[in-house]
């Protein structure tokens, strides 16, 4: 009997059995995505002219010569920029707000930090070029002031890709650790920044979507895909010198414009936009293996694998992946007795024996740690606290994420924020 004259009954009977043998199908992650404002008030927007009919491709990108400093008059239009020597965001502040971008002022404001080898810079506002001029000059006076590690902490909603890309390059030369703590943001160009980081610690929100082109001159829809995939070219090879998955860009042509495909901690990590950068650990390793050891290299990576699975967790504050990773250094022989300098979290080493010496032991705190006294051994982590809209990416100051653990034999290390040690 064909299953077309089976009574009703006993049809709906044959039905139920058969879709009882079907294994129900998992629901796919879910997506989050939001609405934005309009591109002018952040987004991934890109003016650069390209000709359609003679450079569909990407023409090859240059490296920006990082010691080219831009000391032309500039201010900070809609935008606020903060030094301070401390890395300890949630009790000591942001630092000196900055007023003046000369080789003088910046010179002044970070005189302070010279001693202990440390700077941070808080930054709020849109990706442009007066940020890009800013990062390439205080890089700059760093230097003179021999202060090797550096910290971006930022908050952007975006802003020019051509200069997100130019700032990432900078930052990328200039050797900078990147922030988004807890309830900051990096979304459109601001991803860019990130793959310039050679550490990345992630707290806050990071979000993706098209690149816009304000100044198309495109009539048709295939006429403004010609001009984006110029553009999106241009992004690409970025994001490959830089050690960060292509695959961001191909995911960015297909959430629009007007929404934000918020990353989640395993696609940051997935695409190379978290923690430790591929492409300057392989730099560093070499740099390392020179100078420590291979046995130094090997702690090291250990440990970096150690801080990745154990304290770089979606559930914890900076202050606690922070607290984690100096409480786990010791496992693996850090700080090294050869390689001070070169250990995960070093400059917290420079900043506890710069306070002993001073006699503020009692009373100096870094991420909640007493200075000059001995570091619990295991302290329980207090509750992450609330944290808004955007997931916090911050404070992990230098975490060992940047620094590479792995346990003894065991390691673990991409707008999500484990301590990890800013490089030198």
């Amino acid at each position: 009997m064909s299953i077309r004259r089976l009574p009703l009954p006993l049809l709906m009977t044959a039905c139920v059995a058969l879709s009882a043998c079907q294994r129900p199908a998992e629901p796919p992650p879910p997506v989050e995505t939001v609405e934005v404002a309009s591109p002018e008030e952040g987004g991934a927007v890109s003016t650069a002219p390209v000709d359609v009919d003679t450079a569909p491709e990407p023409a090859p990108v240059t490296d920006p010569d990082p010691t080219a400093v831009d000391w032309a008059p500039m201010t900070l239009a809609g935008a606020t920029a903060s030094i301070s020597c401390e890395l300890d965001y949630a009790n000591a502040g942001d630092g000196d707000v900055l007023s003046a971008f000369d080789h003088d002022a910046l010179h002044a404001a970070l005189e302070p930090c010279a001693e202990r080898g440390v700077a941070r810079l808080r930054f709020k506002g849109r990706v442009t070029q007066d940020f890009t001029r800013l990062v390439q000059r205080l890089a700059s006076v760093a230097d003179e002031l021999k202060i090797g590690k550096r910290v971006l902490d930022i908050d952007s909603s975006g802003g020019m890709v051509e200069e997100a890309i130019r700032a990432g390059d900078v930052i990328a030369g200039t050797r900078w650790t990147i922030w988004v703590r807890e309830g900051a943001v990096c979304h459109s160009s601001c991803v860019f920044l990130l793959a310039g980081g050679d550490t990345r610690l992630i707290g806050g929100r990071v979000g993706i979507h098209r690149i816009i082109r304000m100044s198309s001159s495109a009539t048709t829809r295939a006429e403004l895909n010609r001009e984006l995939r110029a553009v999106y070219g241009r992004v690409r090879d970025y994001l490959e010198r830089n050690g960060a998955a292509v695959a961001v860009a191909d995911l960015m042509m297909a959430v629009p414009n007007r929404s934000l495909r918020i990353l989640t901690p395993d696609e940051l990590k997935l695409y190379g936009l978290d923690g430790v950068n591929p492409a300057q650990d392989d730099l560093d390793r070499l740099r390392l293996m020179r100078k420590c050891g291979q046995d130094f290299v090997a702690r090291r990576d250990a440990y970096v694998r150690a801080f990745d699975s154990t304290c770089n967790a979606p559930d914890r504050d900076v202050e606690q992946m922070a607290n984690c990773g100096l409480e786990l250094r010791t496992k693996y022989g850090f700080p090294d007795e050869q390689c001070p300098t070169e250990s995960p979290l070093s400059e917290f080493d420079l900043v506890d024996a710069l306070a002993a010496a001073a006699g503020n032991a009692s009373r100096l705190r870094i991420l909640g740690v007493p200075i000059g006294e001995p570091r619990p051994a295991a302290r329980q982590p207090k509750p992450a606290p609330a944290r808004p809209a955007p997931a916090d990416a911050a404070s992990t100051a230098e975490s060992p994420t940047a620094s590479e653990p792995a346990d003894a034999g065991d390691a673990a290390t991409s707008e999500g924020e484990a301590e990890t040690p800013i490089r030198d």
